[in-house]
């Protein structure tokens, strides 16, 4: 680090012009970035996915999209099948009022199975082309737009006197979400006002504006970055919902972490080029391997054979990288030139006396963690193990009917379909596309056991270009564990000449491909962490430590996730939106990827002040006191900052953005309370010397001097003068 600094002050200019043409061009760059960016989601190589988008282009509608289901019960006395003409006539009356949609009724295959035990209940399938608002099909469960009102007025005039018609399926039945996309902009003005406010707190000077025109390059340099990635590679624009924030957050991370060590050299009556050299030595190396770290663990969506993940995880790590590189050329030359005159203000002899010691507050929090380690440790620990506890039970599938709306049109549709013993199932059908006459494939699919009935329509809008689409209706609704095990008997049936796709068929591949070897993976990233940070700490037992409390962070995140969004415990008070019974089966995923190496992003900030102060004064327990007094502030602080960035773009109307928002701000709360607050002081000071043993066979593998075990110091001695 101290080179690095070094060669950067050397070329004070050259930095600081290089730094202003980057952010010239970054400027420029990014619109031109922002417009090349993909909305499409694909999923390559995935059966399910690749029979969706077949069946989409011959047909122009189903495939993953689910359809909405007409519910008719006619009048006491009437039968469905001597009103067969009328009830005909009003889904004909749907075709042409959505003239794109696939439609199918009693009316088109007699199927005895479309009526129910009463004699007068009936259904059917209609499948939007595009939507009448001019939507093309598809969407996010509850964000498509809502059809029912069209499809009633179309059917009502046409139906016996007396009958009743109700339009059900999953999205009538999902609580209503806005689509109207991310407000980036206003996140990005949310997250830029808390820092500007949390940084003044911190500095109570012009210094707090410094860490912002950091973050400021490093986004516009990424941004640069993402413009050269397009011409080569397809990008998503999940970078673009995503990336500005997470660059706010890290780069004031990084940037607040050096400024207050160079503010603490100031302090110790350093001053100009050597004060920056000091905060370097001290501080950069955390900078630089939490960004390693942070890196790391978004590798796991890099290699996903999932574009708009694999999108997410290099916009990550492009940002990360770009973070850690602004902060430790350009930021030296800033405070070099400018950070003395920035910082002045009232009082500054009073503050220099601050900056020299702990801070009192945390550090008296650190001495009463390390007195109660034991039952700190036993407690926070219990609380973050029941919450992974928790996880375990995570529903990553469609949601059930059971656990959406319970009252309203939809609900008093299905609850139709219920009192007439059709089974529920009926409402998530499997479109599957057979080439060639679909006879054979029919008759062998009725056959499969939880399958209610196949229909298959000859008419146009169900056959075309030599192939044909037939609606596989199960008995148990896909979001259950038998209808996934139906559309497992489907598929292990059918010949290759049968595509099986489908809402809940795509999901499923989904979580077999992204799941698949996420134990290997994080094995992987586990082992290349323990190398990184061994040789960071000089330690064999603390980084193991900190891989297992992340790890159990993330697992408690998960937890937290599962009992606000699939056992709604707060979410509607909370959100207002009631809960579905079931997470989107992305969201784990790339939760583990940001909160690794953002959780580990604070650990290495505390451990490595922990590290130092323990080579200086020789005794564990007031390492962890002076390493939570040193950082304590900071970090809140830094954490407090992402919390809002990341709790504000939990407030947009997408629901799958807004879950993924909430848990990575749940992450960072639970982050710098229970863990960071707690648990690892806790932890460190109950492990004492063990701490930093590095014997040296180890050592000579990592290539660092070796730590062995040492006799401590009297922890209440005198504490040697600082020296850095």
């Amino acid at each position: 680090m101290e080179r690095l600094s070094a060669f950067a002050l050397r070329r004070k200019g050259l930095v600081a012009l290089l730094a202003l043409v980057a952010f010239l061009v970054g400027m420029g760059a990014t619109p031109f970035a922002i417009q090349r960016l993909s909305e499409e989601y694909a999923h390559p190589g995935m059966p399910a996915f690749e029979a969706n988008q077949k069946i989409v282009e011959i047909y122009g509608n189903g495939g993953y999209q689910r359809p909405f289901v007409p519910v008719i019960v006619l009048a006491e006395g009437q039968r469905v099948d001597s009103s067969k003409e009328a009830i005909g006539r009003a889904f004909e009356a749907v075709s042409e009022k959505l003239p794109q949609a696939r439609v199918v009724s009693y009316a088109d295959t007699e199927d005895p199975r479309l009526v129910g035990a009463d004699g007068r209940t009936t259904f059917g399938l209609v499948f939007p082309g595009t939507y009448s608002d001019g939507s093309p099909p598809g969407g996010g469960l509850g964000e498509t737009p809502d059809e029912s009102p069209v499809i009633v007025e179309a059917m009502r005039p046409h139906l016996p006197p007396g009958s009743t018609v109700h339009v059900t399926g999953l999205d009538t039945l999902a609580p209503s979400v806005d689509a109207g996309g991310v407000d980036v902009p206003s996140k990005i003005i949310i997250g830029v006002t808390a820092a500007v406010v949390v940084l003044l707190l911190v500095f109570r000077s012009a210094l707090a504006f410094v860490p912002i025109l950091i973050s400021v390059l490093a986004v516009f340099v990424s941004f640069i970055v993402i413009l050269l990635l397009t011409l080569v590679m397809t990008m998503h624009d999940v970078a673009l919902t995503t990336m500005p924030l997470l660059g706010l957050g890290i780069a004031v991370d990084y940037s607040l972490l050096l400024v207050a060590r160079w503010r603490e050299e100031q302090a110790n009556g350093f001053r100009g080029d050597e004060a920056v050299h000091r905060a370097m030595a001290g501080a950069g190396r955390a900078v630089l391997f939490s960004g390693v770290a942070v890196a790391i663990g978004l590798v796991t969506m890099v290699v996903l054979p999932v574009p708009f993940l694999r999108s997410l995880g290099i916009a990550g790590m492009i940002i990360a990288a770009t973070s850690v590189a602004v902060t430790l050329t350009v930021l030296p030359v800033l405070l070099a030139l400018t950070g003395q005159r920035l910082d002045r203000r009232k009082g500054a002899q009073a503050r220099f006396q601050r900056e020299a010691r702990a801070g009192r507050a945390w550090s008296a929090w650190a001495r009463g963690v390390v007195r109660l380690r034991w039952p700190a440790a036993i407690l926070s620990g219990a609380v973050l193990a029941a919450l992974s506890w928790t996880a375990l039970s995570v529903n990553l599938g469609l949601p059930e009917s059971g656990n959406l709306r319970t009252s309203g049109p939809g609900h008093e549709g299905l609850a139709a379909l219920r009192q007439a013993d059709i089974p529920a199932g009926v409402i998530t059908p499997i479109d599957t596309l057979v080439t060639g006459d679909p006879a054979a494939a029919v008759e062998q699919i009725r056959r499969i056991d939880g399958v209610a009935t196949v229909l298959a329509p000859d008419s146009a809008s169900w056959r075309r270009d030599g192939t044909a689409v037939i609606s596989v209706l199960p008995v148990d609704e896909n979001g259950t564990a038998a209808g996934e095990a139906t559309i497992t008997r489907i598929r292990e049936a059918v010949p290759d000449t049968v595509l099986v796709g489908g809402n809940a068929a795509q999901s499923m591949d989904f979580q077999l491909h992204a799941y698949g070897a996420f134990p290997w993976m994080i094995g992987l990233i586990a082992l290349v962490t323990f190398v990184m940070l061994a040789r960071a700490f000089r330690s064999l037992l603390l980084p193991l430590k900190a891989i297992a409390l992340n790890l159990l962070s993330l697992g408690a995140v998960i937890g937290a996730m599962v009992l606000l969004w699939q056992y709604g415990w707060g979410t509607r008070e909370l959100l207002d939106i009631q809960p579905t019974g079931s997470i989107g089966e992305f969201v784990p995923l790339t939760i583990f990827a940001f909160l690794y190496g953002l959780s580990m992003d604070y650990e290495v900030f505390l451990l490595a002040r922990m590290r130092e102060e323990y080579d200086r004064v020789g005794n564990t327990h007031r390492a962890v006191v002076e390493g939570v007094g040193r950082t304590g502030r900071l970090v809140t602080s830094a954490a407090l900052i992402l919390f809002i960035s990341f709790a504000a773009l939990a407030m947009t109307p997408e629901l799958d953005v807004k879950v993924f928002a909430s848990g990575l701000a749940l992450g960072i709360l639970l982050d710098a309370t229970l863990i960071r607050g707690v648990l690892v002081p806790a932890v460190v000071a109950m492990m004492g010397r063990w701490n930093w043993w590095l014997p040296g066979w180890a050592a000579t593998i990592l290539r660092v001097p070796p730590s062995p075990p040492k006799v401590e110091t009297p922890e209440r001695g005198p504490v040697p003068a600082s020296v850095g």
